[in-house]
C-alpha cells in the first residue's frame, strides 16, 4: 500500500526567480530525431514488472512505429513569413492544435504508421483496433481528431484516441522541426515567449509534465503533450494558475511511512491555490526519465493525489480518462 507524502516548497521573491530563471537559459527546445526511440526504450525499461506491462508494452510499439514515421521524407506546409510574424506581435502560438488547419498528410501518415503497427502485434483485440482504425474514413479520422485537440470528451473513442493521438503528435512533431527549419535565420524567430506562459509556445497545448533539464542548472521546462517541445517555466510556481503561494511536493510513500524512494525521480508538484498539480520529473536522479513514458508508468502518484482533491494540470494524450459514447468499429472507407 502506497501514500503520498507532502513537502512545502520555499517561497521565492519574483526578484529572486528573475535572477535564478537567468538570461542565458536557453527558453525553448524543440524535439530531435530521436524523440519517439528514447519514449519507446524508457517505456520498455519501466514495464518490467510493472503491473501496466501489457500497456506499456504496446505504447513502446506503438513510439517505435512513430520513430520509424518520423524518419520518412515527409513535408508538412510549414506557416508563412506573414504567419509567423502574426503570431508573434500577437504573442500566441503558431501553430495552434485546436485552430491549425490540418493539411491530409496527417491523415496519410497515420494510416501507414497503423500498417505498420499491425506488422508488430500479436493476434487479438488491439491488432483488430489498430487494423479497423486504418480503414477508417477520412471524416471519421478527423473528427476524432478535432474532438481529441479541443478536450471535447462526448463522442471521442477512448479505445483508438491513443492512435489517433500518436498520428497526430507524429504531425506536430514534423510541423515543429520543419517550420524551425524553413524560418532560420528569418527576421523573426517563428517560436518565442507568448502571452500565457502555462501553454506550449508552438502549438498551444498542455504539458505533459514538468522537467529540470540536465546541463541546465536545474532549470524547469515544461513538456508539450502534443509536440514534445520543452520551454522553460520557473521553478516553485504553479503551472495552472501562476501562484507561488502554496506550492508543495507530493511522493509515494510506503506503508510503513517510509518514503518509496530516497530522492525519487518523479513528484508531484500541487498548489493549494488552485487546487491542480503537474508532475515535476528529475532526470539526475534517474537519466532515463522521458516525459510521457514515465508520465504513465507513475499513474498511482496521480490517483492518490487525486483522491487528496487535486486536479491534474497535465495531459497525457495516450492515456485519457473521461466519458465518452459507446464507440463502434471505425466506419471503413467505401462502406
Amino acid at each position: 500500500m502506497t501514500s503520498t507524502t507532502s513537502t512545502p516548497q520555499k517561497l521565492l521573491s519574483p526578484e529572486e526567480i528573475a535572477v535564478r530563471a537567468g538570461e542565458q537559459l536557453t527558453f525553448l527546445h524543440l524535439p530531435d530525431a530521436g524523440v519517439f526511440a528514447a519514449r519507446a526504450v524508457r517505456l520498455r525499461q519501466r514495464a518490467d514488472g510493472h503491473a501496466m506491462r501489457d500497456f506499456l508494452l504496446f505504447a513502446a510499439e506503438l513510439a517505435e512505429a512513430q520513430h520509424r514515421a518520423l524518419k520518412a521524407d515527409v513535408a508538412v506546409p510549414v506557416p508563412t513569413e506573414a504567419q509567423v510574424d502574426a503570431a508573434a506581435r500577437e504573442g500566441r502560438p503558431l501553430l495552434p492544435a485546436d485552430t491549425w488547419a490540418r493539411d491530409a498528410v496527417w491523415r496519410d501518415s497515420l494510416r501507414l504508421l497503423l500498417r505498420d503497427l499491425t506488422g508488430h502485434l500479436a493476434d487479438g483485440p488491439a491488432r483488430t483496433a489498430v487494423q479497423q482504425l486504418a480503414e477508417a474514413t477520412d471524416e471519421h479520422l478527423e473528427t476524432q481528431a478535432g474532438r481529441l485537440l479541443t478536450g471535447v470528451m462526448l463522442g471521442l473513442d477512448l479505445a483508438t484516441a491513443p492512435l489517433i493521438a500518436a498520428g497526430l503528435q507524429l504531425h506536430w512533431v514534423r510541423l515543429a522541426q520543419q517550420t524551425a527549419a524553413a524560418h532560420a535565420g528569418g527576421t523573426v524567430a517563428p517560436f518565442g515567449r507568448i502571452d500565457d506562459p502555462t501553454v506550449c509556445p508552438c502549438c498551444n497545448s498542455r504539458p505533459v509534465a514538468s522537467v529540470e533539464r540536465l546541463g541546465a542548472e536545474g532549470a524547469r521546462y515544461l513538456s508539450c503533450s502534443l509536440c514534445a517541445t520543452q520551454w522553460h517555466y520557473v521553478r516553485i510556481k504553479c503551472t495552472h494558475c501562476q501562484s507561488t503561494k502554496g506550492i508543495s511536493l507530493q511522493q509515494l510513500v510506503a506503508a510503513d511511512g517510509a518514503a518509496s524512494e530516497a530522492q525519487p525521480a518523479v513528484q508531484a508538484e500541487c498548489c493549494s491555490e488552485c487546487g491542480h498539480y503537474l508532475k515535476l520529473m528529475h532526470p539526475a536522479r534517474d537519466n532515463a526519465l522521458e516525459p510521457v513514458a514515465d508520465d504513465l508508468a507513475t499513474l498511482t502518484l496521480d490517483l492518490l493525489v487525486s483522491e487528496e482533491g487535486l486536479h491534474r494540470h497535465g495531459l497525457n494524450l495516450l492515456l485519457l480518462f473521461g466519458e465518452s459514447e459507446d464507440a463502434a468499429p471505425p466506419p471503413g472507407r467505401g462502406h
